[in-house]
């Protein structure tokens, strides 16, 4: 029987960022995808700069990025036309290293993470396979699955399993959990068409539309791309409301059918739920698998590719080391808080969408000196986990650096925790771990003076697992947590 170190199921872009993240430590990976090849329309056309780093991480951004194209925000205007509400995403390059904001067709994205995937000769994708049962034992998973095509049972073992197989998880039916829904449930119809020619009278930026009558979003995607959503308000059959006749009638303020032609047209259900468990032993879930949220902040595959980002360094870890459940646990306690402050964010945009215009869709709401309102983005922190409660920077993002080499700070550690320390910290001691002094890093001396430290352990996944502000409490940090940072 073979054995691998990790199998996912499921090559979306969750999966397939996962398998990339292990397969950098020279681990074993086996993907099993129910379908045959990837889904070739667009769905997901949003990522930020924190889902940059991770794909900076496993090396894809090079090539991924002239596919991509700034996103510049968000305007919500009301029934009038007047604009109620600004999300502005300035072109500029943030914290994290990179702008704020992107659009990108899905299919491009996958294609960049397979062709990743075949560098390794450790990681094996397996398509037309169907998971039919998984079990765990003491020390491995057992995965059953059968070939769609060949209908030929197979039958491996695992140390881990993470499903990233979406709404419909047999992942996480296995683990005979469920998903508590949020309180949000509406249909969508989804039109993706391509322009004949660009047509400058069309927003360069999203429009939420947000009117009672017929809530809808206008999206400006990469190249011709063009995404229009709205809410299903009457009691028409899907047959009548997908029909070329009523999706041109809808379109007819924007668009006229000899200007673009329909790529995909689609019905959705926008959900918001959450699984009650995301981890069962040897198995895990990620992604849509272990939560939904409509797609008004275009954090769904976002937050999928956080999931795997938290988890891909501690599976890592243990199985360089052992099994370790304490780490393992803090996959969900950290994550859980994490996505549900973006769903229900989310939900709140998707009621003011809807024209209820009295909803706080965030406390990060300011008003201009035209009178608008604008609205920052939200960053929440991790929930509880590693690290010390009291320490205020634990959980929070940390700042990509460069390097007075020019190179950016996440190429210098990639997958490993590193130390960031000032000249007080003891050199023996900070010289055990990937470590740089903060004087080959311009701005971090300021940085850790700014909030009272002499150091930050930065966790792969680019947080702060600890601000140490003495060298005595890094004695201290280094007795309870070596491990880590080996």
């Amino acid at each position: 029987m073979k054995e691998y170190d990790l199998t996912i199921i499921g090559l979306g872009p969750t999966g397939g960022t996962l398998a990339n993240l292990i397969a950098l430590s020279g681990f074993s990976v086996l993907v099993l995808e129910r379908e045959k090849s990837f889904y070739p329309l667009p769905r997901a056309v949003h990522f930020d700069d924190e889902v940059m780093r991770v794909f900076q991480t496993i090396g894809i951004t090079k090539d991924f990025l002239k596919f991509t194209i700034i996103n510049k925000g968000t305007k919500f205007v009301n029934s009038k036309g007047k604009v109620i509400l600004d999300w502005p995403r300035p072109k500029k390059v943030t914290e994290n290293g990179w702008y704020p904001s992107y659009r990108f067709n899905q299919p491009d994205l996958e294609r960049q993470l397979r062709k990743q995937l075949k560098k390794y000769k450790k990681v094996k994708i397996q398509q037309n396979s169907e998971v039919k049962k998984i079990k765990n034992f003491k020390d491995y998973v057992k995965i059953f699955f059968t070939n769609t095509k060949s209908k030929i049972s197979h039958e491996i073992k695992s140390k881990y399993v993470v499903g990233c197989d979406g709404a419909n998880s047999i992942t996480r039916s296995q683990m005979k959990t469920k998903m508590d829904n949020l309180g949000f449930t509406q249909k969508w119809a989804v039109v993706d068409l391509i322009l004949k020619k660009n047509k400058k009278k069309l927003p360069d930026r999203t429009i939420q539309y947000s009117n009672h009558e017929q809530p809808a979003t206008y999206c400006r995607n990469v190249g011709k791309r063009r995404r229009w959503e709205f809410a299903i308000r009457n009691k028409l059959s899907e047959k009548t409301i997908l029909s070329e006749k009523y999706i041109w009638n809808f379109l007819s303020p924007w668009l006229k059918k000899k200007e673009a032609y329909i790529e995909r047209k689609t019905i959705y259900t926008f959900e918001s739920a959450i699984s009650r468990k995301w981890r069962k032993e040897r198995i895990f879930i990620a992604g849509d698998s272990a939560h939904l949220m409509p797609p008004f902040m275009g954090q769904g595959m976002c937050a999928g590719i956080r999931d795997v980002s938290n988890l891909a360094w501690k599976i890592t870890y243990c199985l360089k080391n052992k099994h370790d459940n304490k780490i393992l646990n803090t996959y969900q306690s950290e994550r859980f808080s994490n996505v549900k402050e973006y769903i229900e964010t989310t939900m709140r945009m998707g009621e003011f969408v809807n024209a209820v215009e009295n909803t706080q869709i965030t406390k990060n709401i300011s008003s201009g000196n035209d009178g608008i309102k604008s609205m920052q983005s939200i960053k929440p922190k991790l929930g509880s986990g590693l690290g010390e409660k009291k320490d205020k920077r634990r959980g929070k993002i940390f700042p990509q650096f460069k390097l007075k080499n020019g190179k950016n700070l996440d190429d210098k550690f990639s997958v490993k925790p590193i130390l960031l320390y000032s000249s007080d910290i003891n050199k023996t001691l900070s010289n055990k771990f990937n470590s740089i002094d903060s004087r080959n890093i311009p701005g971090l001396l300021s940085y850790l003076n700014n909030f009272g430290v002499k150091a930050v352990i930065v966790r792969p996944d680019r947080f702060i697992l600890s601000s140490i502000k003495s060298r005595n409490s890094f004695k201290k940090f280094l007795k309870k947590n070596s491990n880590f940072l080996v």
